[in-house]
């Protein structure tokens, strides 16, 4: 009877999901707000029912951790690296780069001076809340016109895969930035080589194997690696970029001599469909997480005024210094994606990874759990309030 249970419970929750993803076109109000919301309310009828459940909160960072890998493989399938794209892609990469240094720096300067913590411990927890959750960002962004939308993609991917590498460098090399910033360099080129022998690698098998199980050996020769990257201190995510990257620009190297082994029209049918494999599977790992996610939130944690404080004055904090950013570096248009910057997934998962040993009070779970709802919710404030609608001018500046 349990086992009915479980199953009749894990295919509503799939059919919740997907009406979530389908009513937002029409409420506004992104489906991962939705999905914590039910796993909240889980969490009520479970206590006042006496209801027994297992703990499952050890597999939220194995969802994490999977979802993480799919999301910015399927991001990175997303961009291309095109001539007239290149624009976007900067504007994209630059932003990333510079609002999570800033922010980072701003709010570790605060802590390390209000609270009196130490520097590296500070950084440490300081840099999950910087990055932009491209879980949320991306499925939250389809009412965004076509260019807006790919510098969501662009940005968000780019904030994960620069902050995971931040947060990875930091948690190995904590007492030799110096001795670490050079071994850190030089695992960067082992992992470009070994990324570069795993996309031909795997891209091969993704057009020759005949067999009707495919899509999925490659989804787990992915994961795989990746966690053997992990294991091995290399920066697993790069592998996952460079390997997405490859797929989704193989017109680059369509008219030179791998013409003569590669089929680049069956090939590319052939990437659309492990597109749709791995957007599906995304789907049910990310819906499973924010579910879980809510359903283990601390309730009782969320209602001290302290935490609501500081996490109003960080989420504050990250839209003030967006807006200035875009005024001042982006100009006309990005009205809409100041928005644009909630905190989720990755945020989570780096949170839950840090040592023990190296947490904090002041930047508790509670804080974590309030930044993402509250910058979620201004990312839906951003979705209902109107786009400024674009002139001639705008159009002429915006040309190259």
């Amino acid at each position: 009877m349990l086992t009915n249970y479980v199953i009749l419970t894990l295919c509503v929750i799939v059919i919740l999901s997907y009406i979530f993803d389908i009513s937002f076109k029409y409420s506004k109000i992104p489906g991962v707000v939705l999905l914590i919301a039910m796993g909240i309310a889980l969490q009520v009828t479970v206590e006042y029912s006496g209801l027994k459940i297992p703990n499952m909160r050890p597999v939220l960072p194995i969802l994490g951790t999977l979802g993480l890998i799919f999301i910015v493989m399927d991001a990175s399938l997303e961009i291309k690296l095109e001539k007239k794209k290149a624009r976007g892609l900067g504007k994209g990469i630059l932003a990333a780069v510079v609002l999570l240094i800033v922010f980072t720096a701003l709010l570790t300067i605060v802590v390390v001076n209000v609270w009196d913590q130490p520097f590296i411990k500070t950084l440490l927890n300081v840099i999950p809340l910087g990055i932009i959750s491209s879980a949320v960002a991306i499925s939250s962004s389809s009412l965004l016109n076509r260019e807006q939308r790919e510098f969501i993609t662009f940005e968000s991917a780019v904030s994960d895969i620069f902050g995971i590498l931040a947060f990875d460098f930091i948690i190995l090399n904590q007492d030799a930035f110096g001795m670490g910033l050079v071994s850190f360099a030089f695992k960067g080129l082992i992992t470009i080589a070994i990324a570069a022998v795993m996309t031909v690698i795997l891209a091969l098998m993704l057009h020759r194997i005949k067999y009707h199980v495919s899509y999925i050996i490659i989804l787990t020769s992915v994961v795989m690696i990746y966690v053997i990257a992990k294991m091995v201190h290399l920066p697993g995510l790069f592998l996952v970029v460079v390997f997405g990257l490859s797929l989704s620009n193989n017109q680059l190297v369509e008219h030179t001599y791998v013409n003569k082994f590669v089929d680049f029209v069956k090939f590319r049918e052939d990437i659309n469909s492990f597109k749709k494999i791995l957007s599906e599977l995304t789907f049910i790992v990310r819906s499973l997480f924010f579910i879980m996610f809510g359903f283990y939130t601390n309730l009782a944690g969320l209602f001290n005024p302290m935490s609501i404080l500081l996490a109003a004055g960080i989420t504050a904090g990250i839209f003030i210094l967006r807006w200035i950013y875009f005024i001042v570096f982006i100009g006309r248009g990005s009205d809409k994606l100041v928005w644009f910057a909630p905190r989720g997934l990755i945020t989570i998962l780096l949170f839950l990874s840090i040592p023990q040993a190296l947490r904090m009070e002041v930047i508790n779970e509670e804080v974590i759990t309030l930044v993402i709802l509250m910058s979620i919710f201004v990312m839906m404030i951003g979705n209902f309030l109107p786009a400024k609608r674009r002139t001639a001018e705008d159009y002429v500046a915006d040309s190259p």
